[in-house]
Formats: C-alpha cells, sequence, structure tokens
C-alpha cells in the first residue's frame, strides 16, 4: 500500500469499522493533542481507552488508564499510536500479540515507520501513518468545514444545517433521502 495517500474511502471504511480505540500515549494534559483526539473520539460514540503506564488506574473524562495494551483485557479494534516513530514498534509487537488482533494500527501525525507498517501489513492488519483520525473524521463529515477550514472536499451538496449546540455530522454527509431519513438526519435545503 501507498502510505503517502490515502484514499477517502480507505480511511472512511476504517472510521466507520472500529468502536474500540486504544490511544497509546494518551495524556491527561488538557493541552495536548492526544486529549483533543481521545474527547473529539470519545464524543463522537467510540469507546477510547487510553493506554499511559505513568497515569495507569487514573481516570481521565470518565475512562481508566491502561498501562498498556494487554491490560486492556478486551478486544480492541483500532491502536492509535502517540509515540516517536522511533518508539513504534515495542508497540506494534505488543498489538501483535493481543488475541483477538486490532483491525487497525494508526500513526498520529509525524509518526512514520515504515518497518513497523510492513510488519502489520504482514499480519493482515490496516496501517495509516502521519495521520489523525480526528482531523480525518472532520474532514471526511464536514464537520471541519464548519469552523472555516478547507477541506480539500469539494461538493455541490449543502451539508446539513446545525439545528443547536455543536454541529456533529456523520461520515455517510454524501448520502442523503431515504437513506438520510431513516438515520434522523435532515435533508439539506433545497436550492
Amino acid at each position: 500500500m501507498n502510505h503517502d495517500a490515502y484514499e477517502d474511502g480507505y480511511i472512511r471504511t476504517i472510521l466507520r469499522s472500529v468502536r474500540s480505540i486504544a490511544i497509546v500515549g494518551a495524556s491527561p494534559n488538557t493541552v495536548r493533542p492526544s486529549y483533543f483526539v481521545f474527547k473529539y473520539m470519545l464524543e463522537r460514540g467510540y469507546d477510547v481507552i487510553p493506554v499511559n503506564p505513568g497515569q495507569a488506574g487514573k481516570q481521565m473524562l470518565g475512562k481508566t488508564f491502561a498501562a498498556s495494551l494487554r491490560e486492556i483485557g478486551r478486544p480492541i479494534d483500532m491502536v492509535d499510536i502517540f509515540r516517536a516513530s522511533e518508539h513504534v514498534m515495542p508497540v506494534v509487537d505488543e498489538a501483535l500479540s493481543l488475541a483477538p488482533l486490532p483491525r487497525v494500527i494508526w500513526m498520529q501525525l509525524g509518526v512514520r515507520n515504515d518497518a513497523a507498517a510492513a510488519k502489520i501489513e504482514a499480519a493482515g492488519i490496516k496501517v495509516v501513518m502521519n495521520r489523525c483520525p480526528k482531523i480525518e473524521y472532520g474532514r471526511l463529515s464536514s464537520e471541519i468545514s464548519w469552523m472555516g477550514v478547507n477541506s480539500r472536499t469539494l461538493s455541490s451538496k449543502r451539508a446539513p444545517m446545525p439545528t443547536n449546540g455543536v454541529q456533529r455530522l456523520s461520515l455517510d454527509r454524501e448520502s442523503f433521502g431515504t437513506d438520510a431519513a431513516n438515520r434522523g438526519m435532515r435533508e439539506p435545503p433545497k436550492s
């Protein structure tokens, strides 16, 4: 797989299919990127598990820190790595020792380890490197465009208008009409 560019469909499929995400290197420090990702994904309905040996047993947003992936003690769909590239391989080795195996191993922005990616893919697991699931979710759902950020996605369809509070859009934003109505989404206004 080309890890320099990912198709939107590949990322969207991952974000639609995973439910539990272990964030290795999660921090309770509210100004750290790992905290923002943890909170954002938790608010989108994912079961997010913070992993940090220095915080083991402590709570963050109602979730208990695990010291390691093995300590989680239940299946994990995705491992999100907030560690420097040179520290990725031990996390990957631990993830590959789990039963069942995670379906995805994701390396955060600035984190790339091609040897680890090859090992992960050889085990039949999907890999994403140098990307952030928070940013990708926001971009693919168009939430990020509500903040005035260029999402690199052009569409002639209007996104649903916010009804109240914080706007949270679905990864299925390209579907309107009957499918959208069945999910409780409003159809976009008619031009």
